[in-house]
């Protein structure tokens, strides 16, 4: 028996040792390192790679016993040499307390165009603030955005159902002040599961508003404005400047509808989205304050699984000015995300609303995560999450999923 076969039996779990190899990257790495490791009667306890524009940084933690950490070293710096790489080696005794792992993670994700380090320091330093330890970092996307994910520990003292909401807030107003688009979720298994997204249409699915493009077409574009002006300034409920808008645009042949159909421009990303939540086995809806008799048949075209919109009455041909049924508005949508949610037996924590109005504002409450899209400052500053980039399909960024698995599946 050689003296490596000699070596200990069974590994010391409290004593540790920590590689680092870092360097030009270059094939067989990895293998030389095990190869190197092999002799030694060692466990593998954690393990992480990653590649930056053609250099590596290589880190494994095993266990062992301390007796043999010298012979260990010693042969890593022998393969140091052999492969122009720096390795380096930091053995420690594990403390009970380092040992004991907190139960509850959250994940952080950051977008921008243009991400700056300032943006960073001021997320990562809330995060400790509030407990909080940043496990793992990792790219999900460099283009046309970049998208980084944090996985974040918390401490024993940390673990209380009203940080999660404390820290998303706090984050929230981070990323407003830093310019940068950010989401927080809680991690584990449900992350992966089946998942609810609910759409508003208007200037989130499409590019356009459908009552402004109908007012065109009828003439009364400027009046119709006037009346939006006035909603947002609190003058007029939603119902309200809907019903005043619609009544503007009695007369309106019927086969003016088909040509704002025709004119409905979809957000770049819509149909990566859509098509990569389908692929996962998500279900997307819409919910809109616009009019089903224009958008549906590009819904149905989109294969969107569940939809509601208000129905403008039509009569002789010609629009009547009026509404049939209850008006789609703040809280129906948020009762359409209940009523979608419960239909597919999801619950409300795994469903995603994404709007930009104060009319998405319930829904966007109400969801797991509610994303703020393109929205007005005040809806920014009340949703928890928030996207500024014209892409929707970056939706899928703050899910989770890299561009690299959605290029892949449409391959």
């Amino acid at each position: 028996m050689n003296d490596k076969e000699s070596v200990l039996k069974v590994t010391d779990p409290t004593f540790t040792g920590l590689i680092l190899i870092s360097g030009v990257d270059k094939p067989g790495v990895t293998e030389a390192l095990f190869e190197t490791l092999s002799p030694f009667a060692i466990t593998i306890v954690d393990m992480e790679q990653v590649v930056i524009r053609g250099r590596l940084i290589l880190t494994t933690l095993i266990s062992l016993d301390p007796a043999h950490a010298e012979a260990i070293e010693a042969d890593l710096l022998k393969l140091s040499e052999n492969l122009e790489l720096d390795v380096a080696v930091d053995f420690v005794e594990m403390s009970q307390e380092s040992k004991t792992r907190p139960t509850q993670l959250l994940h952080v994700v950051l977008l921008s165009g243009a991400l700056k380090p300032h943006a960073l320091a001021a997320v990562a330093g809330k995060i400790a603030s509030a407990g909080g330890n940043i496990e793992r970092i990792r790219r999900t996307a460099s283009y046309p955005l970049t998208a980084i994910e944090f996985d974040i520990s918390l401490t024993a003292q940390g673990e209380n159902p009203a940080l999660h909401a404390s820290l998303q807030k706090d984050l929230a107003e981070i990323a407003i002040n830093t310019g940068v688009d950010l989401a927080i979720e809680n991690g584990g298994l449900t992350r992966r599961a089946k998942r609810i997204v609910l759409l508003d249409m208007d200037s989130t699915l499409i590019q356009q508003e459908v009552i402004d493009l109908l007012a065109e077409k009828a003439g009364v574009g400027d009046q119709v404005k006037l009346i939006t002006e006035a909603a947002m300034r609190g003058e007029l409920d939603f119902s309200q400047s809907l019903n005043a808008r619609v009544r503007l645009l009695a007369g309106l042949p019927e086969a003016v509808l088909e040509l704002v159909r025709s004119e409905l421009i979809l957000t770049p990303g819509a149909r990566t989205l859509i098509r990569t939540l389908h692929r996962l086995g998500h279900k997307v809806g819409v919910v809109s304050g616009g009019f089903i008799n224009v958008i549906e048949p590009l819904l149905q075209e989109l294969q969107i699984d569940f939809y509601r919109a208000n129905t403008l009455e039509l009569s002789e041909g010609k629009l009547t000015g009026s509404i049939v049924g209850g008006v789609i508005d703040r809280a129906a949508k948020a009762q359409a995300l209940r009523d979608f949610a419960e239909l597919e037996n999801v619950p409300l924590a795994q469903t995603i609303a994404i709007g930009d109005g104060a009319n998405d504002l319930d829904m966007i409450e109400l969801a797991g995560l509610g994303i703020a899209f393109n929205a007005k400052p005040a809806v920014r500053k009340a949703a928890d999450s928030s996207l500024t980039s014209p892409y929707l399909d970056s939706v899928l960024y703050l899910m989770g999923i890299t561009r690299e698995e959605i290029e892949a599946a449409d391959k």
